[in-house]
């Protein structure tokens, strides 16, 4: 198994080409380092690594969190997120794993690799724990303009994945909304509900954010502005919550052996909400293994995205996503 990894994306490329090593060292994978080659050799002279498992192929170009995707698509040929979809198009590697821009991404997901047939849209799927359970939200950031029929389709492509990849017989389905009542929301969101509730999936109705950490639903349907802003508010008030409970741990009276034995039980706990040890999420829709990372991923982070990479080319889960959804 060979992984790409795009150096140029994301807020920190010597983090991304530690982590990149540290994939290769403990999962023994080869690796191929597209981006600045005097930049990425600079920052490998002090990392260990074996050198028949990298590869470096240099590309001097970034496309940046503010540029039209598609536009600097065509314009940027030296941009490493081209460069790391044209090795993957012509399988050169297994999976790519990218931090950079969400929407050059998409774009060269859809115009480079290729959409599974039949798929409009790239989507990002994101699973967050509960008390419950996991719930899956879709789209997580990939689309900020959707419609009814493509929600339907997000949730048709959530279906499969829940199913093929989390062995999830008939995952059951809620839509973002603001209430739970059917009629609730803007015409978007009521035209999509009926449009799942008329469709042969498991569809449960109109799940309120507050709700979704203490529900048994397995996948949230929204479109991709409501989703990323949705995410980053569980993220941003996890990260206060945990600030605030180690800084009232520190400071209280309890004996040092007490502090560590509860600081580690936390920690424990709260694992399974930091999004550096998820690492990544598969681009739903695209027939190729691409994994966004976040743009401010660091060394963990990028090693973890690799983990779950290749955990998702072993599963084989494009092909049977593909499969389902063709036939």
């Amino acid at each position: 198994m060979k992984l790409i990894f795009d150096i140029n994306g994301g807020d920190n490329k010597e983090e991304i080409i530690k982590g990149a090593v540290d994939a290769s060292n403990e999962f023994d994978k080869e690796i191929i380092l597209v981006g600045r080659e005097d930049f990425i050799k600079k920052n490998l002279s002090d990392l260990d690594y074996n050198e028949n498992k990298i590869e470096i192929v240099d590309a001097k170009e970034n496309i940046e969190n503010n540029e039209e995707p598609v536009l600097a698509l065509r314009r940027k040929k030296d941009a490493s997120i081209v460069k790391a979809m044209t090795l993957l198009k012509e399988k050169k590697a297994d999976a790519l794993i990218s931090a950079g821009s969400t929407g050059a991404l998409l774009g060269g997901g859809i115009f480079i690799v290729g959409r599974i047939e039949g798929i409009k849209r790239g989507v990002l799927p994101t699973l967050i724990p509960g008390m419950k359970s996991n719930t899956l939200i879709i789209d997580s950031g990939a689309n900020m303009d959707t419609s009814p029929d493509l929600l339907l389709e997000f949730a048709t492509l959530g279906h499969v994945f829940l199913r093929e990849y989390y062995k999830i017989d008939n995952p059951k389905i809620g839509l973002l909304n603001v209430g739970s009542e059917e009629g609730k929301g803007n015409s978007l969101y009521k035209e999509a509900y009926q449009k799942l509730k008329e469709s042969d999936l498991n569809f449960v109705g109109n799940i309120e954010a507050r709700d979704i950490m203490d529900n048994d639903m397995d996948l949230l349907v929204c479109d991709g502005f409501d989703g990323n802003i949705l995410l980053k508010s569980i993220e941003g008030v996890v990260d206060f919550a945990t600030k605030n409970v180690f800084y009232g741990i520190a400071n209280t009276d309890l004996d040092d052996k007490t502090k560590a034995a509860f600081t580690e039980f936390l920690m424990k706990k709260f694992k399974n909400l930091d999004a550096k040890e998820v690492g990544g999420t598969l681009l739903l829709g695209i027939d190729g293994n691409i994994i966004k990372a976040h743009g401010n991923s660091d060394r963990r982070a990028i090693k973890n995205a690799a983990k779950y990479a290749i955990d998702i080319v072993e599963s084989n889960i494009v092909d049977k996503i593909k499969d389902k959804v063709e036939k």
